[in-house]
Order: C-alpha cells, then sequence, then structure tokens
C-alpha cells in the first residue's frame, strides 16, 4: 500500500508510532523515524530484518523548529523526498484540575501535541508539493472531541486544535494533491495509558467493544489514510474508538 513511498513517522520509539513503524515497513515504505530515545528507535528498527536498510534514523525533539526541518531534509536527502507523514508524538502532561494547573504545565502540552504539529506541517507541506502530492496524518484523540474529561484540559484542548489544524490545512493543501486528516485513537494499550489494572479496567468499559485497542489496529487506520486506499479522505476527525464516542454502558 505504500510501495517505495517514503513516510516520516514522530513518536516512534514506542506505542502506535513503533506499531507504525512496522506495519509500514511492510507494505513497502522507506521510512524517517523520529524521536527523542536513539536506543528505543534502534530497537524499534532493529525488529524490521529485511527492511532496515528503508529506515533512516533522525533522533530530535517535535518541539525543536530545527528537528522539525532536520527530519524532512534527511527524508529528501536520504530517500529523494517526502510522500508522507504520520505525526504521531505526544503527551498526555499533569493532570488536575484547570484552577489548579500550572501555565507552564499547560504550555507544555499545547506546544507538545499542536504547536509541534505546525512546525512539523510548515516543513511537510513544501516538500510533498515538490512530490506533486501526498499525505499528512496527525494524531488526536476522542478527549475534547466526542467527550470531555475531568483533570484532561490541557491534552484535550491540544488534541481539538489539531482537528481545527487538520481542517484549515486540508482545505489550503488540496488544490497541491495534498490530503490532511487527524486520526482520533480510542484508549490504546501504550506506555502513556499506565498499568493501572482499575484504570485499564474503566477504560475497557468506555468503549462498545469492551476492550481497548492495540497499538497495531491504530498503525492500520494510519496507513489508510496515507495510503492510496484513502485518495479521497481529507480533512476528517476520523474514529478509530472502538465505540467509545457511541457508548453509555
Amino acid at each position: 500500500m505504500l510501495q517505495d513511498k517514503t513516510i516520516l513517522i514522530t513518536g516512534a520509539s514506542s506505542g502506535i508510532g513503533a506499531a507504525a513503524v512496522k506495519l509500514f515497513a511492510d507494505a513497502g515504505a522507506n521510512l524517517v523515524i523520529t524521536a527523542r530515545r536513539k536506543d528505543r528507535l534502534e530497537a524499534v528498527k532493529a525488529e524490521l530484518n529485511g527492511a532496515r536498510d528503508r529506515v533512516l534514523i533522525v533522533t530530535g525533539d517535535v518541539n525543536d523548529p530545527d528537528s522539525a526541518k532536520a527530519v524532512v531534509d534527511a527524508a529528501q536527502n536520504h530517500f529523494g523526498g517526502l510522500d508522507g507523514a504520520f505525526n504521531n508524538a505526544g503527551i498526555l502532561g499533569d493532570l488536575g484540575p484547570v484552577p489548579e494547573m500550572r501555565q507552564e504545565a499547560w504550555n507544555t502540552v499545547i506546544q507538545t501535541n499542536l504547536t509541534s504539529c505546525f512546525l512539523a506541517a510548515k516543513h511537510q507541506i513544501p516538500a510533498l508539493k515538490k512530490q506533486g502530492g501526498g499525505a499528512i496524518v496527525f494524531t488526536s484523540t476522542f478527549v475534547g472531541h466526542t467527550v470531555g474529561m475531568p483533570g484532561m484540559a490541557a491534552y484535550g484542548a491540544s488534541k481539538a486544535g489539531l482537528i481545527g489544524l487538520t481542517q484549515c490545512l486540508a482545505a489550503e493543501c488540496g488544490q497541491d494533491n495534498i490530503r490532511v486528516n487527524a486520526l482520533l485513537p480510542g484508549g490504546t494499550k501504550t506506555e502513556m495509558a499506565g498499568n493501572d489494572p482499575e484504570f485499564l479496567e474503566f477504560v475497557k468499559g468506555m468503549h462498545a467493544l469492551k476492550r481497548m485497542a492495540e497499538p497495531e489496529e491504530i498503525a492500520k487506520a494510519a496507513l489508510f489514510l496515507l495510503s492510496d486506499a484513502g485518495s479521497f479522505v481529507t480533512g476528517t476527525a476520523m474514529l478509530c474508538d472502538g465505540g467509545n464516542s457511541i457508548s453509555k454502558t
């Protein structure tokens, strides 16, 4: 589905991002993978066996404008261009009521989850134009879109902001054959979800399917949006939430 396409993945060292690396490599893509932890990226790459020569590691912080440019430059210099990007990096941040939240904590979440995607798009879009088009996917969430959750104002606001960014970029870039979509996972078995059995059981119950997603299941949805299978899909907030948004039991 992505044969010989060059795809950039942020937050590729664990969770959904790491699952996407394997899935996209199996689909034939050349990959530029980035995160802050080089050892984790190396471990992800080491699991790919025959596809390792099609994976380029570029360490960096998505909050750094220079890093946002460097990963795109690396894709162009190493693979000859960029065909798509899965902007997946993000944090949960500090949880708690707004009156008790430090502005620094708020700013960190907004910067990491929303502003970093502005920086990414700023450099990815010109590269995609050079290729004659492509696709961008941002990882958003159901929090702040289909449901509000106490203590998660910064996280929900940052991820809801990604949907607005998605819609505006889709309208701006459609004439250049660039599709832009937001992917909204439900509860997923990642490090961010933690390992508290009571909490995880509560999260399972929020979903119509009464379970959490495997990271690979969310990566498959990203693959659809980045590939030609989603060729007429742009500007969407696509739920992949196990029925979380419609479940009241």
